[in-house]
């Protein structure tokens, strides 16, 4: 079975392997030494320095495998060559709730990179999924577990 591509911008790459930098290199050796230290303390049977930072280094290898398996599949977009006629990824769109009539921006990306709290949707959400391949000034509607929301695309424009 193919593995699932990770769609990412050049800044949520960039992002992603400054922090696998920062863990093999600053963190492991943290970590590491944490462990020295406890286990210096002697008897590692009740030791909770020592549980905690055995967890703390399986935390670490486990994202590091995670990053690392994100960036093997990882399909960059490129920003600047983004399509501005319809919704793509690596966009951003705004667009005007047609209920609330209040409009919203947001930046559509891979689902590695959505953070709903910094406007960033993934291209795999509900909102997502139906803004792709709309152009200005149509209609969207999309189906959630809220209701039937309505949408109107008011701009696309490069996110950088």
């Amino acid at each position: 079975m193919e593995e699932k591509k990770n769609i990412l911008t050049y800044q949520g790459l960039k992002k992603l392997e400054d922090e696998l930098q920062e863990l093999k290199v600053v963190k492991r050796k943290e970590v590491a030494q944490k462990i020295k230290e406890a286990r210096e303390q002697g008897d590692l049977s009740e030791n909770a320095e020592y549980d905690a930072a055995k967890d703390e280094q399986r935390d670490v290898e486990a994202r590091i495998e995670e990053i690392e398996k994100i960036l093997k599949n990882a399909e960059v977009v490129v920003e600047d060559e983004v399509d501005l006629d319809t919704i793509s990824i690596g966009c951003k769109v705004r667009i005007q709730d047609m209920e609330y009539n209040e409009e919203l921006e947001y930046k559509i990306v891979g689902s590695t990179e959505a953070n709903s709290l910094k406007g960033k949707i993934s291209n795999e959400s509900p909102v997502g999924k139906a803004l792709l391949g709309h152009k200005t000034g149509e209609l969207v509607e999309v189906e959630t577990q809220a209701g039937m929301l309505k949408y109107k695309v008011l701009e696309i424009q490069r996110s950088n």
